[in-house]
């Protein structure tokens, strides 16, 4: 659909359902608290600096697709910059009034915007809507895979609807003519850096690293306030029906502690014996689990020892979510959907746990492998794209 008075282009189903699926599990596993009230993101070099890097791997052909389709669409091939590549999700309570993406004066280098919807109205989220002031068509509906692309000028003014259900999920993209503004450059810089001062790691053994505590927690009052709201990444694992246990002392508990110290995972009276590196690390495995449920095979080779928590150790969940989770109805309010959250809970099973932990390590691993192999390829071309591999 096009509308060339207002330089809009609506591309149904351009993403497939399993990339949808994968870029909200790297948002769920690694978002931080947003721009904005109720907005959540992850940006590509905050995945670089979470010790992360791989991640930018499933980005890089959609990303080479999308500035393809803006550049042919909009007569200006060889001339764009991605200026910004970012998850970005909107949950209860947010929206934005009408307005042009060039209308504050640090953003007039921006030239085209590119929305990919990651999901679904009325079936993952509500409210939400997209509308244009002017032009065709006015209102779009968010649906997994749709693209919208457009100028970022006056002729396409335009705001979202107050989110009331759920949250709502978007890759963006910013493209520029201004190659001081090139993205890429200062993530292959980025990439460089963490990848020499990571050189004996074996690949694929990568663990992810917090960033602040502050990125990670929500709150309706300022950020330095912390007397209420809760932690995402805590928020993210309890409604999922999982609680986390630390073998810290209650009183020992600390910002610091929950987000670097070692932690394992509960479930109703039971505890998974396997330790995870920090709360970042469980959480990308819990997401996995929920992204992959339905394909993990169960191996006679994967360990599953559970066991039954004891008084004590129940005692040390309840004192811990208390204070990650210091208000928990504002939880439930933010992350109301519960679509996803009935999806793990009905077909939950330890063994397929375990098993998710194997094909997480492999998942990283293939993508570290890629990473390494493309990043001379892209400090050489000075931009980050597709390496054909022979035999991929």
């Amino acid at each position: 659909m096009e509308d060339a008075k207002h330089l809009r282009l609506i591309l149904r189903d351009f993403l497939t359902l399993n990339e949808c699926k994968e870029l909200e599990f790297i948002h769920k596993s690694s978002s931080t608290v947003g721009y904005r009230p109720n907005v959540f993101s992850t940006t590509l070099s905050h995945l670089i600096a979470t010790n992360c890097p791989h991640f930018i791997i499933p980005f890089v052909p959609i990303r080479e697709r999308l500035k393809e389709k803006v550049e042919e669409f909009f007569g200006c091939e060889y001339e764009l910059f991605v200026e910004f590549t970012g998850l970005i999700s909107w949950s209860k309570g947010a929206s934005i009034g009408w307005h042009s993406d060039d209308n504050r004066p640090y953003l007039k280098q921006r030239d085209f915007t590119a929305v990919c919807y990651l999901n679904t109205y009325a079936k993952d989220f509500k409210g939400g809507l997209f509308h244009f002031q002017d032009g065709e068509p006015t209102t779009l509906v968010p649906k997994a895979g749709d693209v919208a692309i457009y100028t970022a000028d006056s002729s396409n003014v335009h705001s979202v609807d107050e989110i009331t259900e759920g949250e709502r999920l978007t890759l963006t993209l910013w493209f520029s003519r201004d190659s001081t503004h090139d993205e890429d450059a200062k993530l292959i810089s980025l990439l460089s850096e963490n990848l020499l001062c990571s050189s004996n790691n074996v690949p694929g053994s990568k663990l992810p690293m917090l960033a602040s505590s502050n990125m990670y927690w929500f709150s309706p009052e300022p950020v330095s306030n912390q007397q209420s709201g809760f932690n995402i990444c805590c928020a993210r694992i309890h409604l999922l029906g999982f609680d986390i246990y630390s073998s810290q002392e209650k009183s020992c508990f600390s910002d610091i502690m929950i987000l670097m110290e070692p932690v394992k995972l509960a479930r109703a009276d039971e505890l998974f014996e396997h330790e995870f590196a920090n709360i970042l690390h469980l959480l990308q495995v819990v997401q996995f689990y929920c992204w992959k449920a339905s394909e993990l095979l169960i191996s006679c080779f994967e360990t599953c020892k559970v066991i039954q928590l004891s008084q004590s150790q129940k005692e040390n969940i309840i004192a811990l979510k208390s204070f990650v989770l210091r208000d928990h109805q504002l939880v439930e309010m933010v992350f109301s959907c519960v679509s996803n959250r009935q999806k793990c809970q009905d077909s939950f099973d330890w063994a397929k746990f375990s098993a998710a932990i194997s094909a997480w390590e492999d998942y990283t691993h293939k993508l570290h492998e890629e990473l390494l192999l493309s990043l001379p390829y892209w400090r050489t071309e000075r931009i980050i794209y597709s390496v054909p591999f022979k035999g991929s």
